[in-house]
């Protein structure tokens, strides 16, 4: 069974109310790791924005605004199509990306199918979590 699931997605990051700028992104869902999805936003810098999401978070805000802090996500609509408005408040400024609610939706799904909602716990090595956490110390 792949226990991997990946997706590209064309994001738009929002500037103004009149305007917004495509940002192509990478999303990477992994059973190993089975809370998180990674995203690599791929932006004109030589190397890419990494972020690490809760998949429940994102999941969430499919149908109702979740999240606090840092990460908000809620649905919306934007020039006639649903997205996702993902905000990013990081100490040093802040984003607003719209992504497309279906494809959103279709990453999700997908990673469900490798570990279903709930049982993530079944998923992790938390030898293997603990030993990387404390090598970081």
């Amino acid at each position: 069974m792949n226990t991997a699931v990946s997706c590209e997605l064309q994001l738009r990051l929002v500037v103004s109310r009149e305007s917004s700028l495509p940002v192509p992104a990478s999303l990477r869902y992994e059973a190993a790791d089975p809370y998180v999805v990674h995203a690599a936003f791929h932006t004109d810098a030589d190397k890419a924005v990494e972020w690490v999401f809760a998949r429940d978070l994102l999941a969430g805000g499919l149908h109702r605004p979740t999240g606090i802090g840092d990460v908000r996500v809620w649905p919306s609509w934007s020039h006639g199509q649903s997205v996702v408005c993902i905000a990013l408040n990081p100490p040093h400024g802040e984003a607003l990306l719209e992504a497309p609610a279906q494809a959103l939706n279709s990453f999700l799904k997908r990673t469900d199918a490798v570990v279903p909602p709930g049982t993530e716990h079944r998923h992790l090595d938390l030898d293997t979590q603990l030993s990387r956490f404390l090598a970081g110390s």
